[in-house]
């Protein structure tokens, strides 16, 4: 049992929590990620490590209430348990000096780069953030990544916050002023898609990291595999970043879009078990 110690909500249907995980946390390094289960009958879902705490032994995890396991999760508060957490998983981010690098995130994706722009950080790199998002509510963490950037560029579509437009805006006015020298990219899938559009005419190595169906997160069942430079790889084991340019993005929504079915009858038979109490 894993026990969460912390919850806040940090974006309108996102939720943030800190659980005690001392071996996960003790391990974990930036772009691993951990496949946790609620309880016996529950689904295993992947969840990017957001940050830890070594010292403290705790790990935090953000998630969005968009199906029955996350509506689920964001139920429970501090003092309940998690039934398993298994981790760290996923290939770390490589980190090196590279110089002048850009991160880009979208959305609640946002979060999954905050260990990495710490790391980077730490190699003594020079680190642009740009977070986009559809309003300024829905911007995830804006403070904790000013604390640690050297500059954040906002973005919301409706101009909200910071400029307005798309972050693939920000990002190519970024690349024409400066010496940029690798980027990365977490979010929804076609924005990950524009990123590499964006940077591969300027031959700018950029990394995005994938998020397909999971299970077991050992690379046993093959459910998170990816189409990468015409290969089939892994997202558990091999992932979950790859060089974005080499990423089949369609057949990835493809398979993302498999289960939606199942997702929704999921949600209902959920919903109608507790009788309205889902809804807070």
């Amino acid at each position: 049992m894993y026990k969460i110690l912390h919850k806040q909500n940090v974006a309108p249907q996102v939720d943030a929590v800190i659980v005690d995980a001392p071996y996960i946390a003790t391990n974990a390094q930036a772009g691993n990620f951990v496949v946790l289960r609620l309880h016996d009958r529950g689904e295993r879902i992947p969840l990017t490590i957001a940050d830890s705490d070594r010292q403290k032994g705790t790990i935090t995890l953000l998630f969005q209430k968009i199906g029955k396991t996350t509506e689920e999760m964001g139920r429970l508060k501090a003092g309940d348990t998690i039934k398993d957490v298994a981790g760290p998983l996923g290939h770390p981010t490589p980190m090196k000096r590279y110089g002048h690098c850009v991160l880009v995130g979208g959305g609640i994706g946002s979060a999954t780069l905050f260990p990495i722009l710490k790391g980077l950080k730490e190699k003594r790199n020079k680190v642009t953030v740009i977070l986009g998002a559809r309003t300024e509510e829905l911007l995830v963490w804006k403070d904790r990544f000013k604390e640690y950037a050297n500059d954040l560029v906002l973005t919301t579509d409706d101009g909200s916050a910071g400029r307005k437009g798309l972050v693939t805006e920000a990002l190519k006015d970024l690349i024409e002023s400066s010496n940029l020298k690798i980027a990365l990219a977490v979010g929804p899938i076609r924005m990950m898609q524009a990123v590499s559009e964006v940077t591969k005419p300027y031959g700018l190595k950029t990394l995005v990291s994938l998020n397909p169906v999971m299970v077991e997160g050992t690379g046993m069942c093959g459910a998170c595999r990816v189409n990468i430079a015409g290969k089939t790889k892994f997202a558990c084991i091999e992932g979950p970043e790859f060089d974005a340019h080499e990423v089949d993005f369609q057949e990835l929504a493809n398979r993302l879009g498999f289960y939606r079915d199942e997702e929704e009858q999921a949600m209902k038979k959920y919903k109608k078990r507790c009788n309205g109490r889902c809804k807070k």
